[in-house]
């Protein structure tokens, strides 16, 4: 697996929570990715430990979807 560090990791993990924000923001359906929500969110987890870091990602994602805060 290749390893990402500095800016790469940063954008890695935008990109991520960017990713979990898109499938959540969906309908329940069939086109739904849930087993890609799943394995994102664990990835997620993997490389951002503790939930403060999460949801800087998490708020930073929101604000690169919708161009404003909350």
């Amino acid at each position: 697996m290749t390893e990402f560090e500095g800016r790469d990791l940063h954008l890695v993990k935008k990109a991520l929570c960017i990713g979990i924000l898109t499938i959540e923001s969906q309908e329940d359906g069939p086109f739904k990715a849930e087993s890609n929500l799943t394995d994102i969110k664990a990835l997620a987890d993997g490389l951002m430990l503790g939930g403060v870091e999460l949801h800087h990602y998490m708020r930073s994602a929101h604000i690169a979807l919708t161009g404003r805060p909350d």
